[in-house]
């Protein structure tokens, strides 16, 4: 008889609740129990196309029998395949693959500054933004402008002064002769669902523009259909110099993307690399992603899955008291009237017979990144159970 696993030698990085997962469908999970629970966290925004989708089954079955990985040393199919439409869509030229949304973050700082060397004295500083969260690396870390993480690891990567999103001013005063770059998220997950206005993009495109200046979008939450269109700037009509996309690429395995237009493109030989980038196994499975995510119908489907989050969100909030809800597309939020975001992503995991799976990324708030393939019903469903939730919170 084999023994159940333990989580004893995993190492700990943070609270995890008593629940071991096994298996997923769709906007479904079931534990070791056979409970199942209606994720509306997936992954945080990982799993685009909901767990375990035909479409990643199909690609990884079909390339694993032929191709796994070659290195980066070589040219494969698959990752020239998706790097054509990658760059059809989004009018950037150049695609460069890593693992991960950090990586392709910290690739994109590297491009910055390899440009700012050439093409501005060396100019090297990237403004970025209060609470922006850019990734996990030492210099994304560096980037983001999460509280307390100035100091985390410090000393820290310089060269990244910080603006106040929405505000064009408190960028205009921070750009010197050293800066290279603005980058910013067009919404910000991890701060609480914050957009960035699309005027406040208009006027650092034509900002950065006028200034010689990089504007660096990262993607890595807000793209591939999260916020109603392909990229989340494309709301506001622009082109940015670079941008960057992880998370919903893959739809649940390690794949991310640095884009730029060809112009800035100034790495040479030996400048950036990665052993298991552009890999043929994790590009078959982003070209299969995106081909979905792509099509009309489904961008049309987000946007009206988008419109009944939003209207239910806010006829909770109107029925409980609460402070309202915003967000882009199926990345939303609801502002809570004070910090019980933990107990009412508790409350909402106990719930019996069927749990259920948010995230409140600040006390004060709930977020919520659905599958993009989410139906009606479920929607449905989520607001029902939420409600339940917030009177037990509200009589508690």
């Amino acid at each position: 008889m084999t023994t159940a696993a333990t989580p004893d030698a995993l190492m700990w990085i943070t609270h995890r609740p008593d629940i071991v997962f096994t298996e997923g469908e769709g906007s479904w999970l079931r534990d070791r129990a056979g409970k199942r629970y209606l994720d509306f966290v997936q992954g945080w925004a990982v799993n685009s196309l909901g767990h375990c989708p035909p479409q990643i089954r199909d690609a990884l079955a079909t390339q694993s029998a032929k191709l796994i990985s070659v290195s980066p040393a070589f040219y494969n199919e698959p990752a020239m395949q998706l790097a054509q439409r990658l760059a059809a869509l989004s009018t950037l030229e150049k695609v460069f693959f890593t693992s991960t949304g950090a990586e392709a973050n910290e690739g994109a700082i590297k491009l910055a500054r390899k440009w700012g060397r050439i093409h501005r004295a060396g100019a090297f500083e990237i403004i970025t933004f209060d609470n922006s969260f850019h990734g996990r690396t030492l210099a994304t870390m560096s980037a983001s402008g999460k509280p307390g993480w100035d100091t985390l690891f410090a000393p820290q990567v310089p060269g990244f002064p910080k603006a106040r999103l929405n505000d064009i001013a408190s960028v205009e005063t921070l750009i010197t002769a050293n800066t290279v770059a603005v980058m910013l998220e067009p919404v910000q997950g991890e701060a609480g669902v914050i957009p960035a206005t699309h005027e406040f993009m208009r006027a650092l495109r034509e900002l950065t523009g006028a200034g010689g200046l990089l504007l660096i979008v990262d993607e890595v939450q807000s793209g591939m259909g999260r916020c109603g269109a392909l990229f989340a700037h494309q709301l506001s009509g622009i082109r940015p110099d670079i941008m960057t996309l992880g998370k919903g690429l893959g739809g649940g395995v390690p794949l991310g993307a640095l884009l730029a237009r060809e112009e800035v493109c100034c790495f040479e030989a030996g400048d950036q690399g990665g052993t298991y980038n552009g890999n043929p196994l994790m590009t078959a499975v982003g070209l299969a992603v995106l081909d979905t995510i792509a099509a009309p119908a489904f961008l049309a489907h987000i946007d009206a899955r988008a419109a009944q989050l939003a209207d239910g969100l806010k006829a909770l909030a109107e029925r409980h008291g609460l402070v309202g809800e915003r967000g882009e597309g199926l990345l939303r939020a609801l502002i809570l009237p004070g910090d019980v975001g933990a107990e009412i992503v508790s409350r909402a995991r106990e719930l019996e017979p069927e749990g259920l799976l948010l995230n409140a990324p600040r006390a004060n708030l709930l977020r919520f990144m659905p599958a993009l393939t989410v139906n009606e019903a479920e929607i449905g469903q989520m607001l029902g159970m939420l409600d339940e939730v917030l009177g037990q919170v509200g009589r508690s």
